[in-house]
């Protein structure tokens, strides 16, 4: 489908700056943009893609100085990043699908709305509660006494683990496993372990997107609970009893360990590692492969290195770490030039 420059501008609330009539069918990254497709420019570092592109509309700040002539048509906004993400979430488009395919199973006892969809080869367990307008993707597993809220989107291969309760509004993408026993062993004598029952469960709060192929073990005793608006992504590890506030970000290969408790409106990279039963202040922003030993208690501050300190003292202390070598040779020679004056 078409549209043209004055036709996003009006869905995004910008100012077109051009051809009002210039028309794409298609976007593209800036970096390789074609002839009638939209791009957009967020990042500053790709300013000089603008003068270059041979797109035919691109999505810029209201705030944009023009360093050089352009020939494409611009759609002037208040921030790129958010209009693009609107613009795709009205193009995007779930296939329609039928509300019940075959074969499937769902329990007798089970509760599934009207206008749910439920996809081939699913598995509903007894006493499962399905929301309005749901829809589960092929092959996913829901078991005992889940309850899955309104509008939740569930993709193909996903595990749902008894007594989990889910949300409005959440997206859990494929390969999920939610309330998977929590890791609990009793060291005995010797090497032997005893298993430690895990019997609490999962809380997933309104508005959560859980990436691919993570996984939320089910609390020991009480519940694992991830609160509204938290986006995980994809292959991450939240162990038993962990808590997750309110709109706090988690990049892919984390793992968090049990009991730990992090605050709302955290960001954390890739591949963090955080230790049990810590706490995490509100606000906290810690580095990608930063490994968390201690509690953060002063709210938004940042945190690197393994293990983690204050980012501007982690940052100054890198920098002599690179020079060590350099360091070290310098050390040498003052010390044979002091040996040489003391032979003197």
């Amino acid at each position: 489908m078409k549209y043209t420059a004055l036709q996003i501008a009006e869905i995004l609330g910008g100012q077109v700056e051009g051809n009002p009539d210039e028309t794409v069918n298609n976007i593209t990254r800036i970096e390789e943009g074609k002839p009638g497709t939209l791009t957009f420019l967020a990042n500053p570092k790709y300013t000089t893609f603008l003068y270059s592109t041979t797109a035919s509309v691109a999505i810029v700040s209201k705030d944009l100085v023009l360093d050089n002539p352009i020939k494409l048509t611009l759609i002037r906004v208040k921030d790129p990043y958010r209009s693009l993400a609107k613009l795709l979430s009205l193009l995007e488009q779930l296939p329609d699908r039928d509300r019940l395919e075959e074969p499937c199973w769902i329990s007798p006892s089970a509760t599934v709305s009207k206008d749910a969809c439920i996809g081939a080869f699913s598995y509903i367990s007894k006493g499962a509660k399905i929301g309005n307008n749901v829809r589960i993707f092929p092959h996913v597993y829901i078991s005992e006494n889940v309850t899955v809220g309104d509008n939740t989107v569930i993709f193909a291969g996903a595990r749902i683990h008894h007594n989990t309760q889910i949300g409005k509004n959440c997206i859990i993408h494929s390969g999920v496993v939610i309330g998977g026993d929590g890791f609990g062993f009793a060291p005995q004598t010797g090497s032997d372990f005893t298993k430690v029952p895990q019997i609490g469960n999962v809380i997933i709060e309104d508005n959560v997107e859980i990436g691919s192929n993570t996984c939320i073990d089910r609390a020991t005793i009480g519940s694992t609970i991830i609160r509204k608006g938290v986006k995980l992504d994809n292959l991450i590890q939240v162990a038993h009893n962990v808590d997750i506030g309110r709109n706090t970000i988690v990049a892919a290969q984390t793992g968090i360990s049990g009991s730990t408790k992090i605050g709302e409106n955290c960001l954390i990279g890739g591949q963090v590692g955080i230790v049990g039963h810590l706490t995490i202040a509100d606000g906290s922003k810690i580095a990608a492969q930063s490994g968390v030993g201690q509690s953060i208690k002063k709210g938004a501050t940042a945190q690197q290195g393994s293990p983690s300190f204050d980012v501007i003292p982690y940052q100054r202390s890198y920098v002599l770490y690179k020079k060590l070598p350099e360091l070290q040779d310098r050390i040498n020679k003052l010390e044979a030039a002091l040996d040489r004056l003391n032979a003197d």
